[in-house]
């Protein structure tokens, strides 16, 4: 699905409000994202859970990883509730030490990665552009007080 967008000037874009554009995109995409996720039963939350685990399986305690995530958190989630339903689903497994992966959740997490929109996002954008607009927006962030630092 090659989309062609029509040709503005540079002043014509430079004039634009970033705010709605990025409010736009930020729908669109997050909407994208939540309706492939649902194909696999799994909302948001649980995505950021799976890769959070994932990435650095035995770090995370309960408490930790809810800290982590409810600066993303724009519905008020309950975060015990998500973990639960993963562990209930054999997905995910805690000690003391923190939460792991199972094969199944890991299993689970690859599933849901191949369908994300990623390519669809991406497609007719190179990378440098893509980098490119990051890093505006990281500094954007920062210009105006928040975290331009990428999520660890």
């Amino acid at each position: 699905m090659n989309v062609v967008l029509k040709e503005y000037s540079q002043r014509e874009l430079a004039a634009q409000p970033i705010g709605a554009w990025t409010g736009v995109a930020c729908r669109l995409v997050v909407g994208a994202l939540r309706e492939q996720l649902a194909v696999e039963g799994l909302t948001q939350p649980h995505w950021w859970t799976l890769n959070h685990v994932a990435g650095k399986p035995g770090r995370w305690t309960r408490a930790a990883l809810t800290e982590r995530l409810a600066e993303w958190d724009d519905l008020g989630i309950d975060f015990d509730g998500v973990f639960d339903d993963l562990a209930d689903r054999g997905w995910l497994t805690e000690d003391a030490q923190g939460m792991t992966l199972t094969e199944a959740g890991e299993a689970g997490r690859i599933r849901a990665a191949e369908r994300n929109a990623h390519g669809r996002i991406h497609e007719g954008v190179d990378t440098a552009d893509f980098v490119t607009t990051v890093n505006v927006l990281r500094r954007m962030v920062a210009n105006l007080g928040g975290d331009g630092d990428l999520p660890a």
